[in-house]
């Protein structure tokens, strides 16, 4: 498989994983010092952050540039959020989490590498989506 075929998915993945850590950084600012919540999302944007360097790691290996942001599109997604979304309250902010975390971390990301990666590629990005699957069961546990 040539190895720019399976960096640009890559790399794709890896703006989101930086979009995600954007996202998070926002619900801890709005969440009180001392929920429970606020110190797990600091854990998950931990996990998010942990992504970047595995990410960046394989890319590397393939010869390719990482990402070093979420990019154009994921900055102007993040800026029309802030001006139409502010989530309110624990609830909110655990959904809007979850949304983000089904809809732009696991289910895009699944359609965006569907067989365009190499085997050791896949496995670190099912790696990846294990955990983010982790945090989505978290999420909604805390939410009923």
């Amino acid at each position: 498989m040539e190895e720019q075929k399976v960096t640009k998915p890559l790399n794709k993945l890896l703006q989101g994983q930086y979009m995600g850590i954007h996202s998070y950084e926002e619900f801890i600012k709005n969440l009180d010092d001392a929920s429970p919540l606020r110190s797990r999302f600091i854990m998950i944007q931990k996990d998010l952050k942990h992504h970047v360097e595995l990410l960046s790691e394989r890319i590397q290996e393939l010869h390719g540039t990482p990402a070093t942001s979420e990019g154009v599109i994921g900055k102007i997604e993040q800026l029309i959020s802030l001006i139409f979304d502010h989530p309110q309250g624990e609830k909110d902010i655990l959904k809007h989490a979850i949304k983000g975390e089904n809809l732009y971390g696991i289910k895009m990301t699944e359609k965006l590498v569907r067989d365009k990666l190499d085997e050791k590629s896949m496995s670190l990005v099912h790696q990846i989506l294990d955990n983010q699957r982790e945090h989505v069961d978290y999420l909604k546990s805390e939410l009923h």
